[in-house]
C-alpha cells in the first residue's frame, strides 16, 4: 500500500512539472505571437506607403521626370 502512495506522489510531481513547463512555453509563445503581430502591422503600414508612392509615380505619367532622379550633365 505504501508503494502505491509513493507511486501516486511521483506521478503527481511529474504532472506538476509538465504543467509548469507548459505554462512557461505558453507564455513564451504568447510573447512571440505578440511580437510578430506588431511586426506584421508595421510591415503592412510600410507596404501601404510603398503602394501609395507607386501610385503617385504611375499617376505622374510616362514623360514625367522622377523627383529623385539626378539630372543629366551636359
Amino acid at each position: 500500500m505504501n508503494g502505491g502512495l509513493q507511486n501516486l506522489e511521483k506521478r503527481i510531481d511529474e504532472l506538476e512539472n509538465q504543467v509548469a513547463f507548459q505554462d512557461e512555453l505558453i507564455d513564451s509563445l504568447n510573447i512571440t505571437v505578440a511580437k510578430q503581430d506588431r511586426e506584421l502591422l508595421e510591415l503592412r503600414h510600410q507596404l501601404n506607403l510603398l503602394a501609395e508612392r507607386m501610385k503617385d509615380i504611375g499617376d505622374a505619367g510616362p514623360d514625367a521626370v522622377p523627383q529623385d532622379e539626378t539630372p543629366p550633365h551636359y
